[in-house]
């Protein structure tokens, strides 16, 4: 039966059960989803301490202080960081202190080393006096202990790795990335290397699927490919399915005489959720559920519409499993028409920029499905409903960036 894009997504968002959580060291963290909330262990900084090198004293003692009229202070001890006073700082004197190091008691003011006679004798002229409580680095002022840092569904970063590391945190509990099984079909795919002769073509989804899944950080733990046979495809879909947590498929989808793949899907206990969506491309799409819940999309072999598909719902189904927010969608502006098809959603590879703080967009050149070369350029993927004339240019049009792409 033939749905609508809008009810495919609603049944693979009620059919993906997000996995649980795991703990994983900080250098295996990148590209990861957090499963909770994280909330600081303790304040930061942990410890009042100098902002910069300088002389730790007490504001107050040196407001006058000029080149002209300077103000000589007894150095009392040197404090590198990672180093505590041994002392409190009594009047006409002051501590040596080095960036990072804690404010000694007695002080509340750091002035830098440049306004100094400098380093090196029992004695400094301070020559300028700034605002008491200057190039200090107050307890808590970052965070508070028990604030909270980081929310349950954010994708780790560097960023989130950096502040993770600074509270001494060595592991962190994540949501583990889905391992993805793809399998490609058709007696006339061939690698490229291999040679082409007669009516055989490369196999680009194999490659593409693959490069696309390293773009989001989730590498593939089993690629294989099938030819034309109903027992290999069986035995290769069923290889697959035990290998990763997503099986996603190209070729041998649609209602030829050779298109295997939902009966065989079926043979091995996945049960059909829908197959065939009212899109153009990519309306022969398969997508199901295996017997212990493991997502299965069957797409296109035309690679425009398998492209189309892994970026309109198994992206999605790649965030939902690892329970981190699916990408916003925008609206753009047309700057040329958009050839809206009468009856089925229409998806376009496309181009988006932003000139004079407004999204703009324009089409690939070539909109046909077999058409791979449509990809290059493209930066996002265009849609609109079935409508009974194409959208004139200056239309809003939905506009959704492709994972790996950028504005």
């Amino acid at each position: 039966m033939l749905i609508t894009t809008e009810e495919a997504h609603r049944i693979i968002r009620h059919s993906i059960v997000p996995f649980a959580g795991e703990s994983l060291p900080l250098d295996k963290l990148q590209g990861c989803v957090l499963a909770g909330d994280i909330a600081a262990p303790f304040a930061l900084p942990r410890f009042t301490n100098a902002a910069m090198d300088g002389f730790a004293l007490k504001g107050e003692a040196i407001r006058h202080a000029s080149r002209e009229t300077p103000v000589r202070l007894q150095v009392t001890e040197a404090i590198p960081a990672g180093s505590l006073s041994r002392a409190p700082v009594a009047t006409g004197c002051c501590a040596q202190i080095m960036t990072g190091a804690p404010l000694p008691e007695g002080t509340d003011t750091v002035v830098a080393f440049e306004d100094t006679s400098g380093f090196g004798s029992s004695y400094v002229d301070i020559y300028k006096a700034p605002n008491n409580g200057a190039n200090v680095r107050h307890r808590a002022e970052e965070v508070r202990e028990g604030d909270k840092l980081f929310k349950a569904g954010l994708s780790v970063t560097p960023a989130e790795i950096a502040v993770l590391s600074s509270f001494g945190c060595s592991v962190a509990e994540v949501k583990r990335k889905p391992a993805v099984a793809i399998v490609t079909v058709g007696d006339e795919l061939r690698l490229p290397g291999e040679e082409v002769a007669g009516a055989a073509i490369f196999n680009c989804n194999r490659f593409m699927l693959q490069a696309s899944c390293r773009a989001l950080g989730i590498e593939p733990v089993c690629i294989l490919h099938a030819p034309d046979d109903r027992t290999q495809i069986r035995e290769t879909l069923a290889h697959a399915l035990a290998a990763g947590d997503i099986l996603i498929t190209a070729g041998g989808i649609s209602t030829g005489v050779y298109d295997f793949i939902a009966r065989e899907l079926s043979q091995l206990g996945v049960i059909q959720k829908f197959w065939s969506v009212s899109q153009k491309p990519g309306k022969p799409l398969y997508f199901g559920s295996s017997n212990s819940g493991k997502p299965v999309f069957s797409l296109p072999g035309n690679p425009v519409s398998a492209l189309v598909c892994y970026v309109e719902y198994c992206v999605p189904a790649f965030c939902l499993l690892q329970g981190k927010p699916v990408p916003d969608k925008l609206q753009a502006i047309l700057a040329e028409p958009f050839p809206s098809d009468k009856k089925r959603h229409r998806f376009l590879l496309g181009k988006a920029w932003v000139e004079k703080g407004k999204l703009l967009c324009t089409l690939a050149q070539k909109v046909e499905s077999h058409m791979i070369t449509s990809l290059v350029g493209a930066n996002c993927l265009l849609e609109a409903g079935p409508a009974p004339d194409p959208l004139p240019s200056g239309s809003l049009v939905t506009c959704a960036m492709l994972p790996w792409a950028t504005l």
